[in-house]
Parts: structure tokens; C-alpha cells; sequence
């Protein structure tokens, strides 16, 4: 099939690859004058496990191009594929769409009459239905919804092999060409749930909402075991064992990130707060906020409130492991605060030193390093702000040679405190 992929969205780079892999034709709609697809990537895209030598392999193979918006290309195409980054900007593409087909018809293999557009970006419920108000479905010019459900480090195989599915359309033919489109990712999807476009953007929002209270309820549970002297490691795994509550997003730490995830959150907390003058989950975001600071408050405390020109180690700076983004991560709102202390930062993290060298470079109290030991070099304290797997089971021995006060704060309670302890260490955790 050929089919046009708009937007320069982890999602829209994922989806071209592998549906090009699967021997459809494949558009990339580029604007820009950029023609290296590596360049345009940006490096949290580029840094995407398989993504890149994926996406080289199909454009060498032809499967894969770049077209301009403009292109007569777009419009020979049955299937365009969205994921931008604003509603304008997909209101834009449909209305061009919609104003080109309403004139003077191209020839048949230029414009064919059907055209499915699917929606995989989330601008709140109702949107499908604003896009789908543009064109004519009478001819079967429809625009469905597709859940967009890829994490960042696994995007590949979100897609190759997702459990489940959830799909917005009351379309028979456009069901049908969604559902031939995903087939070649089918063989381990356990459900597809199929319902109506506005249904299926309230049941996203409904998901990330309530991941949102789990990681909320465990994260003001941690705090509270601290003045209990309760270890929540054995609260988390009583909760976990109930089958009616599972260990999924059950992880106290230093609060969420991430642009989708937070602002998917955002989007639902408005929403209740509009049509159910409900603050649920406002409360949440407030409270997240408040969370992503533990660990500083926590160096404050132990420092009686005088870092100044003391050398502060992080230990991972992207929102999540697997991920080189910061988008909202708590790490940002850290080194602010030891910047406004004048303390000097020392930053390791396997995959976003380049994005923080972009926001921070330059400056004489951020230093990044390409080894994780070697930032600890003088340090006053490590602050484990990513839980990397490289840092689970580190050199505790070589650690204590390296800092001048054998501080951690692990705010992801990643580390074992009983063996930091023994060697030596002042061990702080969330909730332990």
C-alpha cells in the first residue's frame, strides 16, 4: 500500500520504519530542507534502539522517501498516517487535504476517491470527530483513531508486538484497511478493542490518568513511611501480591516525566476540572511537582541547608531509563535548584549528555562525564535521579575512594541500602 506518514514524532519515525519493512511504499512528509533523515531525527529519536539502521536500511532499499506537504504523492496515497505535535497542525494537513479533493479531480492514479487518515496524536477528546467534520465520508474519507501506546527505548517492539490495541472508527472500510494495515504485528495481540474515535480518546486518557494516581498513591505512601519508619519496599510488595492491584507503576521515586505521559495527564486533569469541578488529578501533578524535589530537600537537610560550592554527582538525567529525553524530568528541576545554591554539578547518564550539554553547555557549574565513576571524582554526594541499569550494581568500594563524603540519595531506590551501609555510606532513599 502507499502510504504517507506525517509528523517527526518518535511515533511517526517508528511506524514509517517498520510499516516500509513490511513492504508498503512509504512518504515521509519533510518540509525542511534537511535530507539526511539521521539529522532530522534529533538525537532522542536517533538514540532509539534499531531505529536509526532501520530507517537507513529502508531508505537505501527505496521503500522509504521523503516528500514535500505540496507533493502529488500525498494525494496518491489511500492511507496517511499523523502524529503531530499540535491539533493545528493536523487541522491544517485534513483542511488542505479536503480543499485540493473538493476541486478539480486529478486523474484516478493520482487521486484516488478513498483516503483513511489515522490519528495517532491526542489532543483531547472529540478531536477525530473535529478532523473527520472536514471531509466528505460519504466517500469514504475517514479519519480514525489510533492509541498511540509506544515507550521510548522500546518503540520497535511496541509496535512488532503490542498486547493490545484500542481503535476509534465507526467505519466499516476503514476498520478493514486499519486492521490489514496492523496485520503484519497481529501475532501476539491479544485484544483490539474497536469503538467509537471519542470513546477511544477518553479511554487513553482514562489509562495514563490512572497510572498517574498509582505512581501518585505509592509516592505519597513513601513519604509517609519515612515518618513511620515503615520500609515501603515490603508495603510495595504487599500491595503487588493482591491480585486485584498488581506491581505494575507501583515504584516510589522522584516523581514522573515525559512530555506525552505528563501532558496526557494534564489533558484529563483539565478535562475533569472543566465538565466535573474535579481537582483529582491536579492534585496529583501538584503533588509530582513537589516529589521531583525530594532529593534535593533531602541533600538540604543532611547539609544543614549550606551546599554552597559543595560538588553534587547525578547519576542519570533523562525522565526514564531507555530514554535521552528530559522532557519534564526531575533532574531539571534538581540542578536548578543546586545551580541557585552555587553548587557545582557533576552529570553522568548513558544516553542524555548530549541533550543536557545543549540546555547546560558552557556553563562553569555543569560538568559532563562519559564515565560514571569519573564523576564522582571530589563529590559531596551522588544523587541517583534515573534508575539505568548500569547503575544498579555499582563499585561500591571504588565509589568510597572517589567522593570526599560518602553521601547517597537514591531516588529511585534502585541501590541496596543495607549494602551501601556497610561499607560505609549515608544512604538516603524514598521511603526507606
Amino acid at each position: 500500500m502507499k502510504i504517507a506518514i506525517w509528523g517527526h514524532e518518535l511515533t511517526a519515525w517508528a511506524t514509517a520504519a517498520l510499516l516500509a519493512q513490511s513492504g508498503n511504499d512509504i512518504f515521509l512528509v519533510n518540509d525542511t530542507q534537511i535530507t539526511d533523515p539521521v539529522t532530522l531525527m534529533g538525537s532522542s529519536i536517533r538514540n532509539e534502539p534499531g531505529l536509526q539502521d532501520l530507517i537507513n536500511q529502508q531508505f537505501e532499499k527505496q521503500n522509504l522517501q521523503f516528500i514535500h506537504s505540496g507533493s502529488a504523492s500525498l494525494l496518491s496515497t489511500h492511507i496517511i498516517s499523523m502524529n503531530p505535535a499540535a491539533f493545528d497542525q493536523a487541522h491544517q494537513l485534513v483542511s488542505g487535504i479536503a480543499r485540493v479533493r473538493s476541486g478539480k479531480p486529478l486523474s484516478a492514479d493520482q487521486q484516488p476517491d478513498k483516503l483513511l487518515i489515522i490519528n495517532q496524536s491526542h489532543f483531547g477528546v472529540g478531536s477525530t470527530d473535529k478532523l473527520q467534520a472536514l471531509l466528505d465520508i460519504d466517500k469514504d474519507q475517514v479519519v480514525v483513531y489510533l492509541a498511540e501506546n509506544i515507550s521510548e527505548g522500546e518503540a520497535l517492539k511496541n509496535i512488532r508486538q503490542p498486547k493490545s490495541l484500542t481503535f476509534g472508527s465507526t467505519n466499516q472500510w476503514a476498520s478493514m484497511m486499519t486492521r490489514a494495515l496492523l496485520r503484519p504485528f497481529s501475532s501476539q495481540l491479544e485484544q483490539l478493542l474497536v469503538m467509537t474515535p471519542k470513546e477511544a480518546e477518553f479511554a487513553k486518557l482514562s489509562i495514563t490518568g490512572m497510572l498517574a494516581l498509582r505512581i501518585g498513591y505509592i509516592n505519597e505512601l513513601a513519604n509517609l513511611a519515612e515518618q513511620l519508619d515503615v520500609d515501603i519496599d515490603v508495603i510495595k510488595q504487599s500491595l503487588g501480591a493482591d491480585p486485584r492491584i498488581g506491581h505494575h507503576y507501583l515504584a516510589p521515586g522522584c516523581g514522573f516525566g515525559g512530555n506525552t505521559f505528563s501532558q496526557t495527564t494534564k489533558g484529563l486533569a483539565n478535562l475533569l476540572t472543566e465538565k466535573r469541578q474535579s481537582h483529582l488529578l491536579d492534585t496529583v501533578l501538584q503533588e509530582n511537582e513537589k516529589q521531583k524535589e525530594q532529593p534535593f530537600r533531602k541533600l538540604w537537610r543532611h547539609y544543614e541547608c549550606d551546599i554552597h560550592k559543595l560538588n553534587i554527582t547525578l547519576w542519570g538525567v533523562s525522565f526514564k531509563p531507555g530514554s535521552a529525553a528530559l522532557d519534564s524530568a526531575p533532574s531539571l528541576k534538581i540542578i536548578n535548584a543546586l545551580l541557585a545554591q552555587q553548587a557545582n554539578i557533576h552529570i553522568h547518564d548513558p544516553e542524555a549528555l548530549e541533550n543536557i550539554e545543549k540546555l547546560y553547555g558552557g556553563h562553569p557549574q555543569v560538568h559532563t562525564y562519559r564515565d560514571k565513576y569519573e564523576a564522582l571524582n571530589q563529590s559531596n554526594a551522588l544523587l541517583l535521579l534515573t534508575e539505568w541499569p548500569e547503575y544498579a550494581s555499582p563499585d561500591y568500594e571504588q565509589m568510597l575512594e572517589r567522593m570526599q563524603a560518602p553521601l547517597i540519595i537514591d531516588g529511585r531506590n534502585l541501590l541496596s541500602k543495607e549494602l551501601a551501609q556497610s561499607i560505609g555510606f549515608t544512604y538516603y532513599g524514598i521511603g526507606r
